[in-house]
């Protein structure tokens, strides 16, 4: 009888070292150019240039959110991507399917830096945006879970753990990549014509990470594991059907979902995209020394998701995510208000000394609405875009209050001369060198979380699930967790602080979901360790 390991290889013919080592590099090289993919709509999102272009609205807060919204959409549809990519994967081979999806990810970002603007062609400017980030939705849900596996099914005995944790580390590099070629290219044009058409150049560039990635791939040979079914004829007619009906597999569906997708995503969304708004809006620091000091704090903690990928394979994949979840819900709240009073010292102590309380019959706030029906509510939009964070009270009149004092002027810039002599900061502004070396700190302890419950997860996804249905028992239940939990994240965040006027509010979208995410990990998921060849 065949011997094989948890994963379904045959251990007797374990890939060489050569051969795994090319492996690991293409894998990882295309899912860094994929997400890169993904992630440079968000990038530039967080900027503002997304929404300036294509959402025209009546506020700079209204453009936000839509930008924010079309960003979820390709999360939306990742789970779609999942269902057909996944399907196509587990009848017709891991590699063959990846290179698919990568192609179609790499026309569809290319695409979006060839889009006119709104100011153009009206309409049609947000709608074919919205058509490209559906299909680049699609095709992400199908390339981690064939590179994941890929490189999973090549893995010798006891050491999966560790080889998946370069995919995990490459999802990383896909959000430090779109950084570094947004700065670089800003940096090697003028102002003027960034803005006006130079931010389109990094979609454009992904038709050169396409051919790179193309050329690694196409040199790489099917997983040893679905050749060994294929050959053998056990692989499934239909995998999307047989996930649901395989027995025990409904329980692993769904711990899959509720308890490792949706958590590590937030974990992992909140420690990148929601520290980098937080830092360009909320706390107002320079755009270009926010990006500088995330994609900083970022690359430094790739190390995270090898080390506790390869710790998994010692101590067994449970352990580490539990410990993650539960660091989480102690330490988001602290770390994140380390960050802002290191990122912003003035605006933040003027927040504590001089409050700002808004009042009014009703002060009913629409984030959504082009113009706000009610004075209260014009009030609650002005000081949310200037990012300050105010709390609401019910009174019989309209009444601004800054330390205890009423603002007599309550026009656009009576409001923002009230608050200047506050002590408020409303400039853009670069952190001292020892200010931002807190902030490293602080990105450096969530990419901690994010590495100790995001590193071991390739491995363990892989081995919850038989080879036969692998690809799709997979991929469907981390792309509804990450696509839904995880891409609406920015969104849900933005609009819990836009509503309640606190800066911090949105992170408990983070612990609630991480909250559950503990409960559901600890009741349903066994901490088998791997066999180790060793």
């Amino acid at each position: 009888m065949q011997a094989t390991n948890e994963i379904g290889l045959d251990v007797a013919k374990p890939p060489t070292r050569k051969q795994i080592q090319l492996v690991i590099t293409a894998s990882s090289l295309g899912t860094v150019f994929e997400w890169y993919d993904f992630f440079i709509y968000g990038t530039l999102a967080a900027s503002g240039i997304i929404g300036r272009t294509f959402f025209p609205g009546g506020s700079e807060l209204l453009q936000t959110l839509f930008a924010w919204a079309g960003f979820a959409v390709g999360f939306g549809f990742r789970p779609l991507g999942a269902v057909l990519f996944g399907f196509l994967g587990d009848k017709w081979g891991r590699k063959y399917t990846f290179l698919v999806t990568i192609t179609l990810m790499g026309i569809a970002t290319a695409g979006m830096g060839l889009v006119p603007s709104a100011a153009s062609i009206g309409l049609a400017a947000p709608l074919i945006l919205i058509f490209l980030r559906i299909l680049q939705g699609l095709a992400l849900g199908g390339e981690y879970g064939g590179a994941a596996i890929y490189v999973a099914e090549h893995s010798p005995p006891g050491r999966a753990g560790y080889f998946t944790s370069f995919i995990q580390a490459s999802v990383v590099g896909g959000f430090i990549l779109s950084l570094a070629v947004v700065l670089i290219t800003k940096a090697l044009l003028p102002v003027g014509l960034w803005d006006s058409w130079g931010w389109r150049l990094p979609f454009l560039f992904s038709l050169l990470l396409l051919a790179v990635s193309l050329y690694m791939r196409l040199k790489l040979s099917e997983s040893p594991v679905f050749k060994a079914m294929k050959q053998a004829g056990e692989t499934a007619k239909n995998p999307f059907t047989e996930s649901f009906t395989y027995p025990g597999n409904l329980k692993r569906l769904f711990v899959a979902l509720f308890g490792i997708a949706a958590g590590l995503t937030v974990i992992w969304y909140t420690a990148m995209f929601t520290v980098l708004s937080f830092l360009q809006t909320t706390m107002r620091v320079q755009e270009t020394a926010a990006q500088l000091i995330v994609g900083a704090g970022a690359a430094s903690g790739l190390f995270w998701f090898v080390l506790f990928g390869r710790l998994s394979d010692r101590v067994g994949r449970k352990t580490p995510i539990v410990i993650g979840y539960a660091a989480t819900l102690v330490l988001l709240f602290p770390v994140f208000w380390a960050m802002g009073s290191a990122a912003n010292p003035a605006l933040a102590e003027a927040a504590k000394r001089a409050p700002v309380i808004v009042s009014g019959p009703s002060c009913a706030y629409d984030p959504f609405a082009a113009q706000q029906t009610d004075r209260c509510g014009q009030l609650l939009d002005h000081f949310s875009k200037r990012g300050v964070e105010y709390t609401k009270e019910q009174t019989p009149a309209t009444v601004v209050r800054i330390g205890g004092l009423a603002v007599s002027d309550t026009t656009p810039a009576g409001l923002d001369a009230a608050l200047t002599a506050a002590g408020y900061n409303l400039d853009k502004v670069v952190p001292a060198p020892l200010n931002i070396a807190v902030i490293l700190l602080a990105i450096l302890v969530l990419g901690a979380l994010s590495g100790v419950t995001y590193g071991p997860v390739a491995a363990l996804l892989a081995e919850m699930f038989p080879p036969r249905i692998r690809y799709s028992s997979m991929s469907i239940p981390y792309h509804i967790g990450t696509g839904y939990f995880g891409g609406f994240l920015p969104f849900i965040s933005q609009y819990i602080v836009a509503r309640s006027g606190d800066p911090y509010a949105g992170l408990w979208y983070t612990w609630v979901v991480v909250a559950m995410a503990l409960v559901v990990t600890l009741v349903g998921l066994d901490n088998v360790r791997p066999t180790r060849a060793d």
